[in-house]
């Protein structure tokens, strides 16, 4: 009996901003919203994620090419304290099922414990598949009520 054997990726936290980390994170936008582009994440956010030290950009890479990215942000309120928010957690379709969801979750929970926070994050109602695999991890579903304010006009990924 044949055994496939699971492809062979690495996640990491990114330190420094490049142009192909910016690409490869814009190419994967498609796959967590329709209404995205797959343009390269701006140079400007991928920036400000990468060089402060209350912000986390996740990757996971196979064979060089990003297949898997998630950011965090940490968030500190008077009400709140500290918590974690979770944005931008996606995998490519082609390698889902094969454990690379998995290694970014377990490396969000490594920032949170290193941040000393909990991780918040909201889903869209639709993406069923998202939440079974968010409550396997045990993510507790919270009830409440999103809201949206638009400010400011802006692109995708500005």
């Amino acid at each position: 009996m044949k055994h496939e054997s699971a492809p062979a990726f690495q996640v990491e936290r990114l330190a420094v901003y490049s142009e192909e980390d910016a690409a490869g994170i814009g190419s994967l936008m498609p796959f967590l919203s329709a209404r995205l582009s797959d343009e390269p994440m701006s140079e400007a956010v991928l920036r400000t994620i990468v060089e402060s030290p209350d912000r986390a950009q996740l990757v996971a890479r196979m064979n060089a090419r990003i297949v898997g990215a998630a950011t965090l942000n940490m968030v500190i309120g008077p009400a709140v304290g500290r918590i974690g928010v979770l944005e931008d957690f996606v995998t490519h379709p082609d390698v889902r099922g094969h454990g690379v969801g998995d290694a970014l979750w377990n490396e969000m929970l490594v920032w949170c414990r290193e941040q000393g926070v909990d991780m918040r994050f909201t889903s869209n109602d639709t993406r069923e598949g998202a939440h079974s695999f968010y409550e396997q991890r045990g993510a507790i579903k919270k009830e409440t009520k999103p809201f949206f304010v638009p400010v400011v006009t802006r692109e995708p990924h500005a």
